[in-house]
This record gives C-alpha cells, sequence and structure tokens, in this order.
C-alpha cells in the first residue's frame, strides 16, 4: 500500500490478457501484463503490428475489457465497471488521439473542439486548445479546408480541452510523412508539458520513442522491455 504522500499511479494493470474468438480459433492478443503509468510521464508504448499496442490502449480508456486481470485508474477499478461508469470515465478522464481525425467534415474546426467542451465539466475554451496547438488562425475552417496535419492538432485539441488527466494517443502520425509528423508531435509535446497530463502514445515507429520519460515494448501480447531516455529528444530532433 502507498503511504502517505506517495503518488499512486495513474493507471496500475495486473495480469491483463486479452484473447479474440474468430469463429473457432482463439487469438491471444495480451498474454499477462503488468504495467504501471505515473502522473505527468511520457510514455511510448512501441512495437510492431499485432504486438498487442491498440488492445492495450483500448483497454486502459475504457474502450475493451480484458478477458482476465484487472485495470486500476486513480484508486478506481476500471474491470467490472458498467457501461454508464466507462462512459463517465472516458468522458471526464481521458482524451483520445487516433491515426485517423475523426472530425465531422461539417463543423468548423472551432465547433469540432466545442463538441467536447460542451459536455466537459471544466473545459478549456475551444479557441485556446486549438492556441496550444498552433492552430489559432484556423478556427473557422471545415476539416476539407485543412491538410492532414492541422487536422490531426485540432484532434489533439480537442483530445486536451476537457483537461484529461491522461492523454492516450493510437499512432497520431501514422497516417503522416515525416515534416508533417513532427509538427504534430510538437503539439503533442507542447500540450504535454502545458497540461501535465500522462501522455501514452503508440507506435511501431522506433524514432519517435526518443522523445519520450520511458519507453515500453511491446511483442506477441507481452513487455518484451522497458528503458527510460536519459533526456527527452525534442520532435525538431526527430526524422524517419
Amino acid at each position: 500500500m502507498a503511504g502517505a504522500g506517495e503518488p499512486i499511479p495513474v493507471f496500475r494493470a495486473r495480469g491483463l490478457t486479452k484473447t479474440y474468438r474468430m469463429g473457432e480459433v482463439e487469438v491471444p492478443a495480451l498474454r499477462g501484463i503488468d504495467l504501471d503509468l505515473w502522473p505527468g510521464e511520457f510514455v511510448v508504448l512501441l512495437g510492431a503490428s499485432g504486438s498487442g499496442k491498440s488492445t492495450l490502449l483500448n483497454i486502459l480508456g475504457g474502450l475493451d475489457a480484458p478477458t482476465s486481470g484487472e485495470v486500476i485508474c486513480q484508486g478506481h477499478p476500471l474491470t467490472g465497471a458498467g457501461e454508464a461508469a466507462l462512459t463517465r470515465f472516458r468522458r471526464e478522464h481521458v482524451g483520445f488521439v487516433f491515426q485517423f481525425y475523426n472530425l465531422i467534415p461539417s463543423l468548423t474546426a472551432r465547433e469540432n473542439v466545442a463538441l467536447v467542451t460542451e459536455i466537459a465539466s471544466d473545459p478549456m475554451r475551444p479557441e485556446d486548445a486549438l492556441a496550444m496547438v498552433g492552430l489559432q488562425s484556423r478556427l473557422d475552417h471545415f476539416p476539407s479546408q485543412l491538410s492532414g496535419g492541422e487536422q490531426q492538432r485540432v484532434a489533439i485539441a480537442r483530445a486536451i480541452a476537457k483537461r484529461p488527466a491522461v492523454m492516450l494517443c493510437d499512432e497520431p502520425t501514422g497516417a503522416l510523412d515525416s515534416q508533417t509528423g513532427i509538427t504534430v508531435l510538437e503539439a503533442l509535446a507542447r500540450t504535454h508539458r502545458e497540461t501535465g497530463a500522462l501522455t501514452v502514445i503508440i507506435t511501431h515507429n522506433a524514432v519517435i520513442a526518443r522523445m519520450a520519460d520511458r519507453v515500453i515494448q511491446l511483442s506477441d501480447g507481452r513487455i518484451a522491455g522497458e528503458q527510460r531516455n536519459e533526456s527527452r529528444a525534442q520532435p525538431s530532433e526527430l526524422s524517419w
């Protein structure tokens, strides 16, 4: 048990497994994951396609449930929670950024962000969230008028606007070229620095791991290794 004044992890996962049934075949995606993620960390989950990264991220974010094991978020069990509790958890505590931007085409950048701020308890102004990712001059542009990198930065602004404790990012640069991807990583680094939210990026791109506090390698549904970076690279130092 943590003593008085000792930090508790944002996430504590123990014995996580996940098995998918494909007809008669069982496909194991996670094979016993033990993991602690701490407040303010910038973590990269690194692994090849099929290593279990997205499955793990979806379980941490309350989008999926493990086959066995448990996840505790800030002292509250997620495993076994009902759908209403998980919806509230996602709405109040987690910002999601996916590979594809999931913006509503008929809404401006400002309106896409406002969708989240209207249901959050202590949101930023949409304008402030968009300024944090360098889009203060693009508030009233529609997604079709924005580049891929700009659309991804709108998605980041939408995620941070509710002031989440956790940012979960699934291959946020996967659909972008290197130069545009670095611009998006700069936005994530800035929002992490200014909000202090635990930020977790999953990627197969080992270069991105250089900007993390901690790198956790997944392989075949297991944690294959972990390392801490002595110093974090700036996104502008990266190329791939």
